[in-house]
C-alpha cells in the first residue's frame, strides 16, 4: 500500500474523487420521473439515476440530509433506492488516495478556506439519436445542492449545456472548461464537477487499458469532433489540478467506473468494506501519461477518438427512457 500510494502521488498531485453512476462493465439509466425519486422540488420530471438517488440521499426537503452519513453509507443507501426502482447499476467511490469510507460524506474538506469552484455539464443531446431527457435537471438540482449545503458561489460555477442558454457543451468546450477550472485552481481549493449525458468505450489506441478499451465522455458534437477518452480527461484535467486541491466528480454516465483512472476504489454492492487498490491496477500506463504530459509542456493534447456511434450503442444497451 505504501508503495501504490507514493506512486498515486507522483502521478496525480491533488486529492482526487469520483462517485460514478456504474462499474466500466455496465450502464447507467435515464429516469423519465424524477418525482419518484422524492426530490426536493426536482427541476423537471427526468434526470438520471444516480443524481437523483445521490440527492434523495443527501439533499431531501432541502435539507443537508447526508451530513451525518458517511461515504459507505451513502453510497450504499444510493445502491439501495436504485435496486427500488429496479436500477441494476451499481455505484462506486474511486479514488487518487486510500479513503477511509467511514467518514463523514463531504465536498468539502474540514477547515477548508480557499475557493470553491465547479464545472457542471448536461447534455440531452436535443434532436439526436439517443436524446436524454433528464441532464438538465441533473445540472439544476445538483447545483442547488452545492450551493444550499457546501457553500458553492454562483459567480464560481461553469454550467454547460444544450439548452440554448448556457455554452454548448461541444468536444472542445468541455476540455476548455477543465482546462480554466484547472488554471484557476490553486493549494486549497475545492473543486466539483458534475457530468451528466451518454458514456461510452473505444478500443484502446495506446495499450494502457487492462480491458482493451478507454472509457469515454460522449460530448454534444462526437459526430464531428470525436468522443472524449479518459486518456484526454486525465492528461487536460487529473495530471494538471494542482497539489493541496480537494476535487470530487460525480459521473452519471455509461461506462463511467475508470473514467478518470483513480487507483483506489470502494463498490457500493453490500460485500465490500473498505477501500481497496483497484484489482490489477498498474501505475505503468499512468506514470506514461504523465511523463508525456510534463514532455509537452504541461498542456492537454486532447485527441477525441472517432470509433463506433456511441448513440447507436446507447440506443442499443444503456436502458435509458426516451420520451
Amino acid at each position: 500500500m505504501a508503495d501504490s500510494l507514493e506512486q498515486a502521488k507522483k502521478a496525480i498531485p491533488a486529492d482526487f474523487r469520483m462517485i460514478s453512476g456504474c462499474r466500466d462493465s455496465q450502464t447507467s439509466a435515464d429516469v423519465s420521473n424524477v418525482a419518484s425519486f422524492q426530490l426536493p422540488d426536482p427541476a423537471g420530471r427526468a434526470g438520471g439515476a444516480l443524481t437523483s438517488a445521490l440527492l434523495n440521499v443527501t439533499y431531501a426537503d432541502h435539507q443537508n440530509t447526508g451530513k451525518d452519513l458517511s461515504f459507505q453509507d451513502t453510497l450504499l443507501k444510493v445502491r439501495g433506492m436504485l435496486e427500488q426502482k429496479s436500477f441494476t447499476q451499481v455505484p462506486q467511490l474511486s479514488s487518487s488516495r486510500p479513503m477511509d469510507i467511514h467518514d463523514n460524506f463531504d465536498l468539502v474538506p474540514p477547515g477548508f478556506s480557499g475557493t470553491a469552484r465547479a464545472v457542471m455539464i448536461g447534455i440531452n443531446y436535443v434532436g439526436q439519436n439517443g436524446e436524454l431527457r433528464g441532464c438538465h435537471n441533473d445540472v439544476g438540482n445538483m447545483k442547488e445542492y452545492i450551493k444550499d449545503c457546501h457553500g458553492f458561489e454562483e459567480q464560481n460555477i461553469t454550467v454547460l449545456m444544450d439548452d440554448g442558454n448556457h455554452t454548448n457543451p461541444t468536444h472542445d468546450n468541455i476540455l476548455a472548461a477543465y482546462k480554466e477550472i484547472v488554471a484557476a485552481s490553486e493549494p486549497g481549493d475545492v473543486v466539483f464537477l458534475h457530468y451528466s449525458g451518454h458514456g461510452g468505450k473505444l478500443k484502446d489506441d495506446d495499450g494502457d487499458e487492462q480491458d482493451g478499451y478507454d472509457e469515454t465522455l460522449v460530448p454534444l458534437d462526437y459526430h464531428n469532433a470525436g468522443q472524449i477518452r479518459d486518456d484526454d480527461l486525465f492528461n487536460t484535467l487529473v495530471a494538471p489540478m494542482p497539489e493541496g486541491v480537494f476535487c470530487t466528480s460525480i459521473m452519471d454516465c455509461c461506462h463511467s467506473g475508470t473514467v478518470l483512472d483513480l487507483p483506489y476504489v470502494f463498490v457500493a454492492d453490500g460485500e465490500e468494506q473498505e477501500m481497496h487498490l483497484a484489482e490489477g491496477f498498474d501505475f505503468a500506463p499512468m506514470m506514461g501519461l504523465m511523463t508525456a504530459f510534463l514532455a509537452a509542456g504541461g498542456g492537454a493534447a486532447a485527441g477525441g477518438g472517432g470509433g463506433s456511434d456511441p448513440m447507436e450503442t446507447a440506443m442499443q444497451t444503456c436502458g435509458c427512457l426516451i420520451q
